[in-house]
């Protein structure tokens, strides 16, 4: 059985960083993406970055570019998002996505999404 288990959020000032890691079981990281979605209050859900199992190939908004990185541990089978200089935009609850096939690099979207993690709250204060 597939599953994907994120961790990592909580309450953070704003120009702080928090880190969240998404745990896969029940398949490799081979031919694979994982990444994030974010969904803020009284907002769509939105991708925010992913990376394809080579580690090579990422994918970051616009709204995240230059202040988070990707990442995954190949042994641990996990995918860690670094969030730094943290804004009160931010805040929203995170949800790890895995999807099979690369991670394209000018979009990430909940239509190619096959699998889905429970989110984790990400709370930004001003």
């Amino acid at each position: 059985e597939v599953q994907l288990q994120a961790s990592g959020g909580g309450l953070v000032q704003a120009g702080g960083s928090l880190r969240l890691s998404c745990a896969a079981s029940g398949f490799t990281f081979d031919d694979i993406a994982i990444g994030w979605f974010r969904q803020a209050p009284g907002k769509e859900r939105e991708g925010i970055s992913c990376i394809s199992s080579s580690g090579i190939s990422t994918y970051y908004a616009d709204s995240v570019q230059g202040r988070f990185t990707i990442s995954y541990d190949e042994i641990k089978n996990t995918v860690y998002l670094e969030m730094n200089n943290l804004k009160p935009e931010d805040t929203g609850v995170y949800y790890c996505a895995a999807e099979w096939g690369p991670c394209i690099d000018h979009g990430y979207y909940e239509s190619g999404v096959d699998y889905w993690g429970k989110g984790t709250l990400v709370t930004v204060s001003s």
